[in-house]
């Protein structure tokens, strides 16, 4: 039960009278912060406080008849609770009550010793309540540049602009002040306490500067740092893509924090995201695109903390596509909840209604095709690496053997020919071959925190990339004596060198991972024990390395083998020779790679027979055609009936005559003509029809569950397990698929983790769900681009390349790719809601090619909070009219 006193404080602090229409009661979020952390004693002393006007204990003492000793422990323990602020004026220490925001909120939420506080979720709820309630109240009431908070310009983003203001630089508040402190994000603190926590932790976010350093200091809310220090935390604020906000009821160009915040955990910036009142939060600019130099990377777009910028098309179309304007704001409408965007810490979009570039979009891992081609046409192969390593930490490795989906899809390629996306990645991650080109990424932060991938193929070997930029101290197991799972043990080397493995492996090590080889995890070690070693969360990875058979009869005969199981045995350099004739079972790309193996061992004639016609085939189509430049037979519509064998030896192989493969509904369900067969001699047959997944005893005793087909169970976004500590992706969740396509969701799984192992955060709140959506080619109009045709790598001799297990293949020339880059189209452009940006400058420090920038568009300046209510209130009164004004023009319109 909330004592009286307590609410009597909460009224008074809210300027409000008990028995009043406006009254705070006990459900208030106003009393429920209070409760935890004020005692009917310090309430007393409390109510003898006023706003903004610090009073001694002497001075107190006398109002509240207690001694002055008792007086000034009392105001203490206010002050150490936020209940009240401390200063030392005129050599005295004097106390006063604030505002609840920016003021006793954020204090209270901050409180040094939170950890003893029972009910200290109570108090995050209440924070975030408090916003909930007020903030309908001021839509449309607040001119720009008076809310009680507001953004400040990232200041690099504005030093080329000829309107700024001293007041919207950082530097000078910095540079005005002598004392700072440090403390933890109050919002985010708040977040953490619900459980509603976005990823982006609290320590160290908030800067404090004079009075309010010392107060924080004093009550141990935060630590002291120097100036240099504070340059420093905005910096890497920006870094990381945070935009700053001040507390602005100070006055004209006066301020006394400097916040580092993220739009998926601010309570002030929620006035624009969920409650879409930006003008109560913005400053004076606006970002503005240049859409001839914007190439839709998307960096801006994942930045942006209000969803301002989307992804959209730089193409002429048959239909024009003009975006809506928006015509009802807070300043002309009444704004209720039909109007907010409640749920904007999870429907955020990356692309607009309209699409993007299908080169994007179709990419498994999202990477900014369009970005890097553009990079690489300039020559700047370093910056291009850098923006495919944002999405994908294995550029070299996917050169090599990428499916392709972004050419597959590219717009050019309804012209002529597609643009030679994965020779140009190519191009530029070769680069990174030579160590002295390298890219190592710097850390963001620095976790004492241990992780666990279990598996280094392409999926474990790219979460552990991302949670070590991250910071966190990352092992490997693998439980081959080599890295690189199939990369390295299910690819030849004349498709991936090792060494080109190796290199982008070393980038790894270079960033403090830890690998351990020749340990399989469930056998050699438990999941339990490498909890007790340390572990916080574990991604398990361990791809689909076990050979699938068909259950034949005769399939146990001597030279009857799985595809897998014989890759891996060559790529182990075990000594292996095949004589006479090979028949590989099977039509995909690991198919045509066991053939073309098979084919550089020695084998007299290699044949693949495959269920499937020949554009049924899965197989890429220039793997096919490279097969058989190697004089690889491929036999179409033909499935094994049974294994000959002579002396327990394979002697030949009989096929049945495929008359379909997919059911009417695209199922597989062959049906066979059993009076169509062939028999085939051969002296070896190699399976290639799919793959298994072996878990051995990793899951044992866990409560993890298996699918049907042996995959593990894991939710589709955030990839978690039955065991909550335990993530899982690649082909051990999806089944076998292209290795972009697991290194996207080691990403994925690094997210999730960073998110799990920190108490309070969310796998899903303020998570972007990189949902992209192709443009409509059919509303195009293509008439105006040049007729370059596409530049070509020179063609390989089958009857060279089936000689050697070396890649013969040639790369790009630097020439080739500035031409070939020319032939892009430039698709896609980032798109901006004027409205809807707040001018924080974050963006700007994304762009890599001058094509975001801010602008002022504004000229206020804070007011002083005793000066705040005649500015309201006149602009309530033009509201009004502005209101009845707008609702006469839209009944017209009608």
């Amino acid at each position: 039960m909330v004592n009286e006193k307590v609410l009597d404080l909460a009224n008074k602090i809210s300027k409000t009278k008990r028995g009043s229409k406006s009254e705070i009661t006990r459900e208030h979020p106003e009393c429920k912060i209070l409760e935890p952390v004020v005692t009917e004693e310090m309430a007393e002393v409390a109510l003898c406080l006023e706003l903004h006007k610090p009073k001694s204990a002497k001075e107190v003492a006398a109002i509240c008849c207690k001694s002055v000793e008792e007086t000034e422990r009392l105001l203490w323990e206010l002050a150490v609770a936020g209940a009240c602020l401390v200063g030392e004026k005129e050599g005295v220490d004097k106390y006063w009550l604030e505002i609840w925001v920016p003021g006793h909120m954020e204090l209270i939420v901050n409180h040094p010793h939170r950890e003893n506080i029972k009910n200290f979720k109570q108090i995050g709820q209440a924070f975030d309540g408090y916003g909930k309630r007020r903030a309908p109240i001021a839509a449309g009431l607040f001119p720009v540049g008076t809310g009680v908070m507001r953004v400040i310009p990232i200041e690099k983003s504005i030093e080329g602009e000829t309107r700024r203001a001293s007041y919207e630089e950082i530097s000078k508040y910095l540079n005005e002040n002598t004392v700072f402190s440090v403390s933890n994000c109050s919002c985010r603190t708040a977040r953490e306490a619900m459980g509603e926590g976005c990823g982006h932790l609290k320590e160290d976010m908030c800067i404090q500067l004079g009075d309010a350093a010392q107060f924080y200091i004093r009550t141990s809310r935060g630590r002291k740092i120097t100036r240099a220090e504070a340059f420093e935390i905005i910096k890497k604020a920006e870094e990381n893509g945070l935009m700053h906000q001040i507390p602005n009821t100070d006055g004209p160009g006066k301020t006394h924090a400097i916040c580092n915040c993220c739009g998926c955990s601010c309570l002030s910036t929620r006035n624009a995201s969920m409650f879409l009142n930006n003008d109560f939060v913005r400053s004076n600019y606006v970002s503005k695109i240049d859409k001839d130099k914007c190439v839709a990377c998307g960096e801006c777009v994942a930045v942006c903390p209000v969803n301002a910028l989307k992804l959209g098309q730089n193409l002429c179309t048959k239909t024009p596509i003009t975006p809506e304007k928006r015509k009802d704001f807070p300043s002309n409408t009444k704004w209720g909840p039909e109007k907010w965007n409640v749920d904007y810490r999870t429907n955020r979009q990356n692309v607009v209604e309209t699409g993007t570039s299908p080169c994007k979009t179709e990419c498994p891992a999202h990477i900014s095709v369009q970005g890097y081609i553009k990079l690489a046409s300039k020559g700047k192969y370093k910056e291009a690496l850098e923006l495919i390593k944002h999405e994908n930490p294995f550029p070299a490795v996917c050169g090599r053997i990428c499916p392709r989906k972004c050419e597959s899809a590219c717009t050019r390629g309804d012209i002529d020919d597609p643009v030679a996306v994965d020779e140009i990645k190519k191009f530029i991650a070769d680069q990174e071959l030579n160590v002295d080109n390298r890219y190592v990424p710097k850390l963001r932060h620095e976790y004492e925190k241990k992780i666990a991938i279990i598996g280094a193929g392409p999926s474990g070997l790219s979460c552990a990339f991302y949670l070590a930029i991250d910071g966190y101290k990352v092992t490997v197991f693998e439980k081959q004596k080599v890295l690189g799972g199939m990369l390295t043990l299910g690819i030849p080397a004349y498709r991936l060198e090792k060494e080109v493995i190796n290199a982008e492996i070393d980038i790894l090590r270079e960033l403090g991972v830890e690998f351990k080889t020749g340990i399989e995890v469930g056998n050699d070690v438990s999941l339990p024990e490498l909890r007790n070693e340390g572990y916080e969360a574990f991604y398990v990875a361990i791809g689909a390395q076990a050979g699938r058979n068909l259950g034949l009869e005769g399939e146990d005969a001597e030279g009857a083998i799985t595809g897998v199981d014989f890759l891996r045995a060559v790529n182990l350099s075990n000594d292996i020779k095949l004589e006479g004739n090979v028949v590989v079972i099977g039509g995909g790309n690991v198919a045509i790679d066991v053939a073309g193996t098979a084919a550089r061992l020695g084998a007299s004639k290699v044949d693949m027979y495959c269920l499937e016609s020949r554009k049924e085939m899965p197989a890429l189509e220039e793997e096919i055609e490279e097969a058989l430049s190697e004089d690889i037979g491929i036999n179409n519509s033909w499935g094994p009936k049974r294994i000959l064998q002579q002396n327990g030896h394979v002697s030949g192989i009989e096929f049945k005559k495929c008359v379909s493969v997919f059911d009417k509904n695209g199922k597989f369900s062959p049906i066979f003509d059993e009076k169509e067969t062939v028999i085939v001699k051969t002296n070896n047959v190699l399976i290639s029809v799919g793959q298994g997944i072996d878990w051995g005893n990793l899951l044992e005793n866990s409560n993890i569950e298996l699918n049907p087909n042996k995959t593990i169970k894991a939710d589709p976004f955030t990839l978690q397990t039955g065991e909550p500590d335990v993530f899982a992706g690649g082909d051990a969740m999806t089944g076998p698929k292209f290795a972009i396509d697991a290194i996207a969701m080691g990403k994925e799984g690094a997210i999730s983790i960073h998110r799990y192992v920190h108490p309070g955060q969310s796998l899903i709140i303020g998570r972007d769900r990189r949902e992209y959506h192709a443009l409509d080619k059919e509303n195009l109009t293509l008439e105006s681009y040049d007729r370059m045709p596409r530049q070509r790598a020179l063609a390989v001799d089958g009857k060279k390349s089936k000689e050697t297990f070396k890649d013969l293949r040639s790369t790009f020339t630097e020439n080739q790719v500035k031409k070939e880059a020319e032939r892009c189209l430039g698709c896609g452009a980032t798109t901006r809601d004027e409205y809807m940006c707040i001018g924080c400058g974050a963006c700007t420090t994304r762009c890599k090619f001058d094509a975001i920038s801010l602008v002022r568009k504004y000229d206020a300046s804070s007011v002083p909070l005793e000066k705040l209510k005649p500015i309201i209130v006149k602009n309530m009164i033009k509201r009004k009219g502005r209101i009845f004004v707008h609702k006469v023009k839209k009944s017209l319109r009608k």
